[in-house]
C-alpha cells in the first residue's frame, strides 16, 4: 500500500535540496518497526511502537542506550544494532517510495544539487536506495558514520550542504520527523514536513 502525503513547499528559490531517507523518500519506517521487534524479542528488550516513532531520526545505537534507560535493560549497542540491521536487510525488497517525496527528487535531477542526510548507517540506508533505485540522484549521502553529533544537531545536513558547495541558507530539507526539522531550524534551512501515515490501531485482544 503506497503512502499519500500533501506536501507544503515554500515559496523563493534554492540551491540545493536536502533529504532524509526513512520516512521521507523511503516508506522505511513500519519496516524498521519490525525489525526492531524481532530484535527486542530475541534479547528480551522493548520498545513500544508509539516510542518508536517518536523518536523517529535517532541514530541506532542512540536509541539501544536511550532503552536502556528508560527499561533498566542491559542491550548490547554493538550486537543490537548489528541483529536489528540484519532483520531489516532481509525485507529490504519490500521497500517501497513515498512518491511524492520521490517524485520532487526526480524532477530536480540534474537541475540542482541534492543530497540525502540520514540518521541510519550507510549500509541500510546505501542498500535502501539502492533498492529503490534512485542513489545515482544525489551527490552525497550523509550518514551516521559521518559525524558525531545526530539530528536534531544542524551537523548531519551542514555536512551534506558542504559536500554539495551550497550555503546552508540556500538549501532546501525534507523531513519527516520533530528532531529532523529541529536540526534543519539549527543548520539555518528552510524546510518540508513530510507527515506520517497514521498508525492503525491494534485490535484488541
Amino acid at each position: 500500500m503506497l503512502r499519500r502525503v500533501n506536501l507544503e513547499i515554500p515559496t523563493g528559490s534554492f540551491e540545493g535540496y536536502i533529504f532524509d531517507c526513512d520516512g521521507t523518500l523511503a516508506d522505511t519506517m513500519p519496516l524498521h518497526f519490525r525489525a526492531w521487534t524481532r530484535a527486542m524479542e530475541e534479547f528480551g528488550g522493548q520498545f513500544p511502537e508509539e516510542l518508536f516513532y517518536s523518536w523517529g531520526g535517532t541514530p541506532t545505537h542512540v536509541i539501544v542506550g536511550q532503552l536502556n534507560e528508560m527499561f533498566g535493560t542491559h542491550l548490547d549497542a554493538a550486537e543490537t544494532v548489528r541483529v536489528k540491521e540484519g532483520y531489516y536487510l532481509q525485507m529490504i525488497s519490500e521497500v517501497r517510495s513515498i512518491t511524492p517525496v520521490l517524485e520532487i527528487a526526480r524532477q530536480m535531477s540534474g537541475v540542482i544539487p541534492m543530497a540525502v542526510a540520514s540518521g541510519g548507517q550507510h549500509e541500510l540506508v546505501d542498500a535502501t536506495l539502492a533498492a529503490l533505485g534512485i542513489r545515482d540522484l544525489f551527490q552525497a549521502v550523509v550518514c551516521a558514520e559521518d559525524y558525531e553529533r545526530g539530528k536534531p544537531a544542524p551537523d548531519p545536513f551542514l555536512i551534506a550542504a558542504g559536500r554539495l558547495g551550497v550555503d546552508p541558507s540556500a538549501c532546501l530539507v525534507f523531513e519527516d520527523s520533530p528532531i529532523g526539522i529541529e536540526a534543519a531550524n539549527a543548520a539555518g534551512m528552510r524546510w518540508v514536513f513530510v507527515p506520517s501515515a497514521p498508525v492503525a490501531p491494534r485490535p484488541v485482544t
